[in-house]
């Protein structure tokens, strides 16, 4: 499948939240809030980096949302991704890994220290991130919790995602 990515633009919202709530749908790991996340994202201000992938047609087949994070040990400049969401009869298509690598690429040209997410580690390895002693997300297991550094420090500390990650609806 051919596609494109670009920078989220107002008119995206709508297709978003649908292309997020399909994506999570049958995900066993999901919330099922993933959609009202990135609108709370969106409505704070939040969302540092949002780029959607659209076919050919048009139509978004993909999207990525990064936001700050904060750490305890006052590192600045890191940020979470996700959630990230892939059409699910476009999935295993590559969109996932190119808005990956989209977003970790403005993350690095907005000059971030680093980038944190939360996901299956035979997934994330693969674009450098890796679980990191002493560097925390309450109430998940330390394997699933990764950062990417940019440059040679990493934080340590607790890591507290924008309160829009308690979004319900």
């Amino acid at each position: 499948m051919l596609f494109a990515i670009h920078p989220e633009t107002p008119t995206d919202a709508t297709a978003i939240h649908a292309l997020t709530a399909a994506a999570f749908l049958c995900a066993p790991h999901a919330s099922h809030t993933e959609q009202f996340i990135v609108d709370a994202l969106r409505a704070a201000g939040a969302l540092a980096v949002s780029l959607v992938a659209r076919a050919e047609d048009g139509s978004p087949v993909g999207h990525v949302a990064v936001s700050p994070v904060a750490v305890s040990d006052g590192s600045p400049g890191w940020y979470g991704l996700g959630p990230i969401s892939v059409n699910p009869a476009c999935q295993g298509q590559g969109i996932g890994s190119a808005l990956m690598q989209a977003a970790l690429q403005a993350l690095r040209d907005q000059g971030a220290a680093g980038c944190v997410l939360l996901g299956d580690p035979a997934y994330y390895t693969r674009f450098g991130f890796s679980p990191v002693p002493g560097l925390v997300l309450s109430g998940v297991p330390p394997e699933n919790f990764m950062a990417l550094s940019f440059g040679p420090a990493l934080p340590r500390g607790n890591v507290t995602f924008h309160e829009a990650f308690g979004a319900r609806s």
